[in-house]
């Protein structure tokens, strides 16, 4: 599998926010399977020693949101280098990294958020700049065929889990891909 599904939970929404946990999952979005699949929380301590820059609105939501998601932020976060340096492992270990195409929920967040972290940590990103895929983009050619993710398709797990938020963008984006393809 060469789609890279990503999902990040931060404490920000700008180019430098901190992340706080990083989910993956190797898709096919012609089939809708799903693969390997990995999940890691980080300090937001650690990673604003990096400097990465947190906002109060993102601070302010997170306050908001279920004692499920907010809870399961805190168990086992690791430093931010040692987890981008297991988020690079695990891409190496599963697909090639010149061909994995890696898919963010928006064209300006996850993707450029977790590459500006490998940036600020001396790491490098383990795939292509060139291979950064958009969901919401395919999200709105779903929309223009008369599927809504957000209203037909069920949503299984914690929100706001990455783990949980990556599998399941894949596997709207795997059933628009589906439709489209037809």
């Amino acid at each position: 599998m060469n789609h890279l599904m990503l999902d990040l939970e931060t404490m920000g929404n700008g180019t430098y926010a901190p992340i706080i946990s990083i989910g993956a999952v190797f898709f096919d979005p012609s089939t809708g399977n799903t693969g390997e699949e990995f999940s890691v929380n980080v300090s937001l301590e650690s990673s604003m020693r990096y400097r990465a820059r947190p906002d109060a609105s993102t601070i302010l939501w997170w306050m908001e949101q279920g004692d499920d998601a907010r809870l399961s932020l805190k168990e086992n976060p690791q430093e931010l280098s040692s987890a981008l340096a297991a988020l690079s492992d695990f891409v190496i270990a599963n697909t090639n990294q010149k061909f994995v195409q890696v898919w963010g929920n928006g064209a300006s967040f996850d993707c450029v958020i977790l590459r500006s972290s490998y940036s600020l940590t001396g790491q490098v990103a383990p795939w292509q700049w060139w291979n950064d895929r958009d969901v919401r983009t395919i999200v709105e050619l779903g929309k223009v065929i008369g599927f809504d993710p957000k209203k037909d398709m069920p949503f299984e797990g914690t929100r706001h889990n990455a783990l949980a938020d990556a599998i399941h963008q894949a596997k709207y984006v795997s059933a628009i891909w589906q439709k489209l393809i037809k």
